[in-house]
């Protein structure tokens, strides 16, 4: 009896022990990984910070009895029920566990595309609910088979009845994964001018299954996330500078002289723009009606507006030199040569 309470002592002490040990382990840990975290900006020790924190009391005081546990001669009924109870403590610390890498890893995401991207946000958060449910059904399914629960025939309907629901839903898996993949990969975000095949226009929403454009002549284009991916997608809000090639043409009446001298007049019209950097001016073709020449420049600024604006400029200073320099722009013209038969001898 007396060895029996002498077992019984030593293990609670023991328990008490490693108990007490893992408590001031966890407190100085917090404290220290805060300190650090606090003067770093990486976010590795913010994750460890995290974990530590989110170790709970239970699972310690669990780790704490197993030692205890071993000292004492345990019917093996009770150290079966220890050893259920043990592996479902785990199971729930596992689970705290991951949802702070899961809030670690995808929330921190959403917390910054809130300010850059409100409808970025919100599919990842849907993803983030989606990636715990995943976890705490792994989790559920592992606490059912550790408790004696044959779950083969569960995780087998289970199975069955995701590739139905999979199959049912394939267009709207399809989607979800389509936004997830403009969220993280970013082809476009809101604000952002796009052209998609013949319609174009400014994204207003990306949402779980649809995006959302605002057109140039005003209704909303709603597009399949999945079949947006498959188009090709041209974003004018990512081009750094814009190209510009035009076209004119001068009567072939002009002299040689003032021909030769084009090319030297648009270069200095258009190297004297602000924001402008000339590339070439080449005398191209000989046109139907035209002799025709070929410009192209570069706008330092992707605008829109700034683009029509400089080129309206270059088109007033053209038409005012060429008019200075009596060189005439050429316009369709057709001459009609006519042909005058000589008279028969019925004449």
């Amino acid at each position: 009896m007396i060895a029996g309470l002498q077992q019984w002592a030593i293990a609670l002490a023991t328990a008490a022990a490693v108990f007490l040990a893992l408590l001031l382990v966890r407190r100085l840990g917090v404290r220290h990984l805060a300190a650090l975290a606090a003067r770093t900006s990486t976010r590795i020790d913010d994750l460890a910070l995290g974990l530590l924190r989110g170790t709970r009391t239970y699972f310690l005081a669990a780790v704490a009895l197993w030692p205890a546990a071993n000292l004492l001669p345990l019917p093996p009924a009770v150290a079966r029920v220890l050893q259920v109870l043990a592996v479902i403590v785990t199971i729930l610390q596992a689970a705290v566990w991951g949802n702070v890498v899961i809030a670690h890893l995808l929330e921190h995401r959403v917390q910054r595309l809130r300010q850059e991207d409100p409808a970025g946000a919100t599919t990842l958060t849907a993803l983030t609910v989606l990636a715990r449910l995943g976890l705490w059904t792994a989790l559920l399914l592992l606490a059912l088979d550790n408790v004696g629960i044959d779950i083969t025939a569960l995780v087998a309907g289970l199975g069955i009845g995701g590739v139905a629901i999979a199959l049912a839903t394939q267009n709207i898996l399809g989607d979800l994964f389509a936004s997830l993949s403009i969220v993280l990969d970013k082809p476009f975000v809101v604000g952002d001018f796009i052209i998609v095949g013949d319609l174009l226009g400014t994204v207003e929403h990306v949402g779980l299954k649809t995006t959302r454009v605002r057109s140039l002549s005003g209704e909303q284009l709603v597009f399949s996330n999945a079949d947006l991916l498959g188009s090709r997608i041209r974003n004018f809000k990512r081009m750094a500078e814009r190209r510009v090639v035009f076209s004119l043409g001068v009567t072939y009446q002009t002299p040689e002289e003032r021909l030769a001298a084009i090319p030297g007049i648009l270069r200095g019209i258009i190297a004297s723009e602000p924001g402008v950097r000339f590339d070439r001016a080449h005398f191209k073709d000989y046109g139907d009606s035209a002799l025709t020449f070929e410009v192209v420049y570069f706008v330092l600024d992707p605008d829109y507006n700034k683009y029509m604006d400089t080129q309206e400029r270059i088109n007033f200073a053209i038409f005012r030199r060429f008019a200075a320099d009596r060189i005439d722009f050429a316009y369709p013209t057709r001459t009609v040569h006519l042909h005058s038969a000589e008279a028969g001898p019925d004449g």
